[in-house]
């Protein structure tokens, strides 16, 4: 039997979610942030990619800027206001120094005391296959979050902000090595409110409309088993110290 899992901290200000594409956090995560926006903490979104590979019927070109759009209204509808992008290329994101430096250089700009990530594992649920982008981002985000602290890795340079060794844990959503969770049963409609803001995405997906869509989606991505966490909906994190 696996052990119950443990409640998040809440003694923190300000989270980073850093994730690779629009909606990855619409799925599943954005109940536990709207919970958090909710309680007055600040979370930002910092993009690697727009999505552009992201919808087969759409030139990514237009794709990019379209996917933007959505992921700027699906974070306002949880409560963050703060969505930057990184333009690194979807799809073929390098684990590698320049992502480090990228992400270490926002980590420190916004100084967070929590970072959020999503599964870098190589599989979802021990079946299913994980995408290269996502192992490179969450893995980065992990190597980066150490970096932000160390002002001898990826000196600033110009009016780069100086080293943030402030960052306590990076939680990794939806790992399979979870350890802990937020209850998000009273964030279920600002969840689908988030997931349905990317329309475009949904609608390339599937056949039922976009709102009933996002229910759906986030009634079957919200965890309720009773041995780990009381019955209550929540999303699992695997935390890891700092």
């Amino acid at each position: 039997m696996p052990e119950p899992l443990l409640p998040m901290p809440e003694d923190w200000e300000r989270a980073l979610c850093v994730v690779a594409h629009p909606d990855d956090l619409e799925w599943g995560t954005a109940g536990a942030i709207a919970g958090w926006t909710a309680a007055g903490k600040s979370v930002t979104y910092l993009l690697v990619t727009r999505g552009e590979a992201g919808i087969d019927g759409i030139p990514p070109e237009q794709s990019g800027p379209l996917r933007e759009a959505e992921q700027r209204a699906a974070a306002a509808e949880v409560g963050v206001h703060t969505v930057e992008f990184l333009d690194h290329r979807d799809g073929v994101i390098e684990y590698g120094l320049a992502l480090r430096r990228d992400l270490a250089v926002a980590i420190r700009r916004h100084r967070p005391e929590l970072v959020i990530t999503i599964n870098h594992h190589d599989y979802w649920d021990g079946v299913r296959w994980n995408s290269p982008d996502h192992k490179a981002v969450g893995r980065a985000t992990i190597d980066a979050a150490g970096d932000a602290g160390n002002r001898w890795i990826f000196p600033p340079t110009g009016d780069e902000p100086e080293a943030w060794p402030g960052v306590r844990w990076v939680a990794v959503s939806a790992s399979p090595l979870a350890s802990h969770a937020v209850d998000i049963s009273a964030q279920r409609e600002r969840a689908i409110a988030s997931l349905a803001a990317h329309e475009s995405y949904l609608r390339e997906l599937y056949d039922k409309p976009p709102l009933e869509q996002a229910a759906a989606l986030v009634d079957d991505t919200s965890d309720t088993d009773p041995a780990l966490f009381g019955g209550r909906a929540y999303r699992s994190f695997e935390l890891i110290t700092y």
